[in-house]
């Protein structure tokens, strides 16, 4: 059960309204209008991750799933795997990310650029700032645009795992499709 009641969103403001209009009914979506403007942000935000990215939506998805997995964060992974599906992301592949135990990232499952921003992903998410030899592996393939997606996407995923654990968020009974 979550740590705080879930907001009535016949309450919400006329633009957090707006923001939700055409998203599924997610109990983060609920959650977020307790924080005024910093919850609009943050669906702003969001959106533009999921939707103005210029990084591709495998390479993203791959990313945000494996930031969940390092949070140890339930309802981020839920969500996650049903939006890396549909962005075309294979199954063995959303379970090989998921697996932040595995020493290395499989070469078997996953690309040359998949694994080094895995790896990226791992060295942000535990030490803050990836080894130059990292840094440079994943920013020698990737416009500057994109680096920065890739780091604002780690980033915002953290704070979302973070977020969603501290709040204790339900998954949705029955699951929104």
């Amino acid at each position: 059960m979550a740590r705080l009641p879930y907001f009535d969103l016949e309450q919400a403001s006329p633009t957090y309204k707006k923001m939700i209009g055409a998203r599924p009914p997610l109990n983060l979506y609920r959650m977020l209008p307790h924080g005024g403007a910093v919850g609009e942000g943050f669906l702003a935000l969001g959106g533009a991750i999921l939707r103005e990215s210029e990084l591709d939506p495998t390479l993203r998805e791959l990313v945000i799933l494996r930031v969940g997995a390092l949070s140890g964060a339930s309802y981020e992974i839920h969500q996650h795997r049903r939006v890396a599906r549909k962005a075309g992301v294979p199954e063995n592949k959303i379970e090989s990310v998921l697996d932040h135990g595995a020493a290395e990232p499989d070469p078997n499952v996953f690309s040359d650029l998949e694994i080094r921003l895995i790896r990226f992903t791992d060295a942000v998410v535990r030490d803050v700032k990836a080894p130059a030899p990292l840094y440079e592996a994943v920013a020698s393939v990737l416009s500057n645009k994109q680096l920065i997606e890739v780091l604002m996407t780690i980033g915002f995923y953290m704070l979302v795992s973070r977020f969603l654990e501290n709040l204790e968020i339900d998954i949705e009974n029955p699951p929104v499709v």
